[in-house]
């Protein structure tokens, strides 16, 4: 399909849907605020080997929560066969229903459901939480902390332990940053594809008409509840099994289809990390030659070959405001050998805010948290920034 007809198809998609466009930008109002997407809750822990507690889970969310993020990926609704560390998402689900991490701003909780049953079973858990009678989160605001910042949390309650039922329904379909109360979270969901056959065929079992046809009743389901949807296109810049060389104009007719069908986000990752400068460039011109509106779009950026943050530079020059990271560089992909985890989101903040670009995140929380999961993990905390942070921090 050439470049000239996805440009149409996006042009009558943005004459269709006026209020797809900037959907997602409303938590970035200035021209150079970024907006965070932290995805170390999900994609950060999901290819672990060894189990990790469901407590440890619930304390990642939560101090994530009180750092000054906007949005946090907190767990998926996959089969436990292939993501066993995803297991138990339901339960960070119904405790984050039931208690509302605390946090300084308002905040958007993400859920990854590819398919009908992922969705079903999310739905399920919400319901079950529903009481219309009942406020959605009775959690009262945090106070501020002694420094006069974002609040502490000083709950002494078992993160693993679920209090009596309340309601989440109120949540449902409220935009980002319209919630008025730091204890009312909004939740959307996201969905996953691939710009190759190959690498689709070997994650998914389809092709990517067959992904994108699983995806048609998951996204008219969260539309019908007023949520919101986040796309996934993988190895968008370099497969592991078909080469660096991907096709910028089959990603960007990939997105142009997604967006098509009703994503308000397409989130474009580097999976491999394979990715350079002048590739990143195209494939933002390519993007953008296709009519996608750069408010729409995110950046997935992993840290194999360290460029993640000279392609965020690439990105920022090219208009992009939103940026996936995983807190102490957290992640991989079972299916593209060698590749290392997501850009650390201690050096992504560490950049934007060098280049005078607010993130509205605490530095020095992020960095504690970096090191407090790696060495829960029994991994070396990835985070550069991170760990000068931190030795500035004590001197």
């Amino acid at each position: 399909m050439s470049s000239k007809f996805i440009c149409l198809r996006a042009a009558r998609l943005a004459a269709r849907h006026p209020c797809l466009r900037r959907s997602f930008a409303s938590a970035a109002s200035s021209r150079d605020a970024v907006r965070i997407v932290e995805v170390g809750p999900r994609d950060g822990l999901q290819n672990e080997k060894k189990a990790i507690p469901l407590a440890t889970k619930v304390e990642l969310v939560e101090r994530l929560a009180r750092t000054g993020l906007q949005t946090i990926e907190a767990g998926s609704f996959v089969s436990p066969k292939w993501t066993p560390q995803m297991a138990n998402s339901s339960q960070i689900l119904e405790h984050i229903l039931r208690n509302a991490p605390q946090s300084p701003v308002p905040i958007t909780y993400q859920w990854l459901l590819p398919n009908v049953k992922g969705f079903d079973n999310f739905l399920k858990l919400w319901n079950a939480q529903s009481t219309p009678a009942q406020d959605a989160y009775p959690t009262p605001p945090p106070s501020p902390g002694p420094d006069g910042g974002p609040a502490l949390n000083t709950s002494s309650q078992d993160p693993n332990a679920m209090p009596s039922a309340t309601s989440g329904a109120d949540a449902m379909g409220k935009e980002r940053g319209a919630a008025g109360s730091t204890s009312a979270p909004v939740h959307e969901i996201s969905i996953f594809t691939a710009a190759t056959e190959t690498f689709t065929q070997k994650n998914t079992n389809c092709s990517i008409a067959e992904s994108l046809q699983r995806f048609e009743p998951v996204m008219s389901k969260a539309k019908e509840m007023g949520l919101k949807v986040r796309a996934y296109i993988s190895v968008a810049l370099g497969c592991p099994y078909e080469g660096p060389d991907v096709d910028p104009h089959k990603v960007a007719e990939l997105a142009v289809d997604l967006l098509e069908m009703g994503a308000n986000e397409i989130s474009v990752a580097d999976t491999t990390g394979m990715g350079t400068a002048p590739k990143t460039a195209e494939l933002l011109k390519a993007l953008n030659a296709a009519g996608i509106d750069k408010h729409d779009l995110a950046l997935h950026f992993h840290d194999t070959y360290g460029m993640a943050l000279v392609n965020s530079v690439v990105a920022l020059e090219h208009g992009i405001r939103t940026f996936d990271a995983a807190v102490g560089g957290l992640g991989g992909c079972p299916y593209s050998p060698g590749a290392t985890g997501n850009v650390a989101t201690e050096d992504l903040v560490h950049l934007f805010h060098s280049l005078g670009m607010p993130t509205g995140v605490n530095m020095e929380k992020l960095s504690e948290i970096g090191e407090w999961i790696s060495a829960e993990l029994g991994k070396s905390n990835e985070s550069s920034a991170g760990k000068a942070t931190l030795a500035q921090m004590r001197k």
